[in-house]
């Protein structure tokens, strides 16, 4: 039986609007929140399970919702258009959000290609930066981002939006800089470490081989244990005033470096 709800009072939409904004409670009730048909069809084809979805009839056609879900099980819930309006993250979604069953993802779930091509990120604050670097990461065909001692949940709803849903398209995995290093040396990979101190142009670098592409944050960089474990450190060329580009701006440049050297 479909229940439906068209009040904003309705204690499943506070539950929803919670997980939304708390991290913790995404954790502690292993569910988080994706909104619209294209993130929640990466999201269920990347293997998660829906535990609960809100559609608006009005919005979004049941259909619709049938080849969304894919003959997947799960509760479904009728929303008025206000109470959508209420649940709703973002204007244009289409009238569907889901709360999804939370899964850990850990560098023992990374399955590599022949060559692989991976980008690190070292204690990147902004769900904004990492959800475009993901979308850059997906656009290169990298085989996996690796968020190493996360500063945000990789669930947060601003990642998975900024994103639109490269989060689920891409293998993500969160770990500590130094299980990462370790990983990455056990599989032959080769650490590239974007830095400006004691670099060279990434272009002289060879990214033909399985590479590492490691950045920090604008504000920092990266750690000692990274420069220390890296094969190569590489920088962009700053021919402005400014020393340094957005990290999801410069992941988009070493990312496709990569692909051009690796096409020639």
């Amino acid at each position: 039986m479909v229940e439906r709800i068209t009040s904003a009072q309705n204690p499943k939409v506070k539950d929803l609007l919670a997980l939304q904004e708390k991290s913790r409670l995404r954790r502690e009730r292993g569910l988080f929140v994706v909104e619209g048909r294209r993130e929640i069809g990466h999201c269920l084809n990347a293997g998660f399970e829906p535990d609960t979805v809100f559609v608006c009839p009005e919005i979004f056609g049941e259909e619709d919702l049938s080849g969304l879900l894919q003959g997947k099980e799960c509760r479904i819930v009728h929303v008025s258009r206000d109470v959508y309006g209420k649940i709703a993250y973002r204007e244009g979604t289409e009238g569907v959000v889901a709360e999804v069953k939370y899964k850990e993802r850990t560098l023992d779930d990374i399955k590599l290609g022949e060559n692989p091509l991976l980008v690190v990120l070292e204690s990147v604050e902004k769900p904004g930066n990492l959800g475009a670097v993901l979308r850059s990461a997906d656009a290169a065909g990298a085989d996996a981002v690796i968020v190493c001692d996360p500063l945000t949940d990789l669930f947060n709803p601003n990642l998975i939006r900024a994103s639109i849903g490269a989060v689920f398209s891409r293998q993500v995995a969160a770990a500590g800089s130094e299980e990462t290093i370790s990983w990455l040396k056990s599989k032959g990979i080769r650490i590239l470490t974007a830095q400006l101190q004691d670099s060279d142009l990434y272009y002289d670098a060879d990214m033909k081989s399985p590479v590492a592409i490691v950045m920090g944050t604008e504000s920092t960089g990266l750690t000692d244990c990274w420069r220390e474990a890296a094969d190569a450190h590489i920088r962009i060329p700053m021919l402005g005033e400014l020393d340094s580009l957005n990290v999801s701006v410069s992941a988009a440049v070493l990312l496709f470096e990569a692909v051009r050297q690796r096409r020639s």
